[in-house]
């Protein structure tokens, strides 16, 4: 049992394995997420997965990753493409189960995974806002008491009532965006979510997980941007091919990861 006081995040020997050319899995629908929502609504993230079995058609998107992240911190994700870092924020974010290991999250989790995650194309705007606070357990009220400033930072007043297939990618992120920093979650995730939009809004982002983390919340952020890392992170995990190739603090972290990138 996973038992490290004072932390927002374990994973323990986290491993993903997919399957090439087949469905590995039963991906969740809107009426499945909404249902499990509404039994377990303040639920811990804690799932054991089953051993993998290698074949030539197989692939480890993680392998073995261990880490922990402490409550309030500002945790950094960094790796090349590939590496497993949007994979590991899913399995966090409890869009996929790991094959192996187990990961724990404690608390509300707000997540910004990609453009229109979380969102159901065919509803509103305005829907989808009460749709994702419901989902993260919160009361109608206490919606509509964050409605103005989610709208307000999210720039698309003229486009509450239009559905959100009709959004372009800019501005599902940017209402993805407002939602999961405003409904007060415990733990935010949050995957390059600066690499859209322009640079006033990346300066609103950035502003806003600087706010989430003073208040006694926990970040963890994806990005490729070096420097917004090293601005905004304390501990940063460096992924490799889906392994862990360094943890630690941020500028150790960092610096090895670009004296590395300098000699390929």
């Amino acid at each position: 049992m996973i038992t490290h006081q004072g932390s927002a995040i374990i994973s323990e020997g986290l491993g993903k394995q997919y399957h090439i050319g087949r469905q590995s899995q039963r991906y969740r629908t809107l009426r499945d997420t909404i249902s499990n929502a509404v039994r377990h609504p303040a639920q811990r993230f804690k799932r054991t997965g089953h051993q993998g079995t290698d074949g030539p058609n197989t692939i480890w998107a993680l392998s073995d990753v261990s880490f922990t992240v402490s409550q309030g911190a500002v945790f950094g994700i960094i790796g090349p493409n590939g590496s497993g870092k949007s994979t590991l924020l899913q399995i966090l974010g409890q869009i996929t189960e790991p094959t192996e290991g187990c990961a724990e999250i404690r608390g509300r989790v707000g997540c910004v995974l990609g453009v229109g995650t979380g969102f159901h194309p065919e509803l509103t705007g305005r829907e989808n806002v009460f749709l994702s606070g419901i989902i993260l357990g919160m009361t109608r009220k206490e919606i509509r008491s964050k409605l103005d400033e989610i709208v307000a930072f999210a720039g698309v007043e003229q486009f509450m009532e239009t559905p959100v297939k009709h959004y372009s990618s800019g501005m599902t992120v940017r209402l993805g965006f407002a939602v999961a920093a405003h409904v007060e979650p415990d733990v935010l995730l949050i995957d390059e979510v600066l690499a859209v939009g322009d640079a006033a809004f990346q300066r609103q982002c950035l502003h806003k997980m600087h706010e989430v983390a003073a208040s006694g919340r926990t970040v963890v952020f994806v990005s490729h941007n070096l420097p917004v890392i090293r601005s905004l992170t304390q501990q940063v995990l460096w992924l490799e091919q889906g392994m862990v190739r360094m943890v630690g603090e941020t500028h150790s972290v960092c610096n090895a990861y670009e004296s590395q990138d300098q000699n390929r």
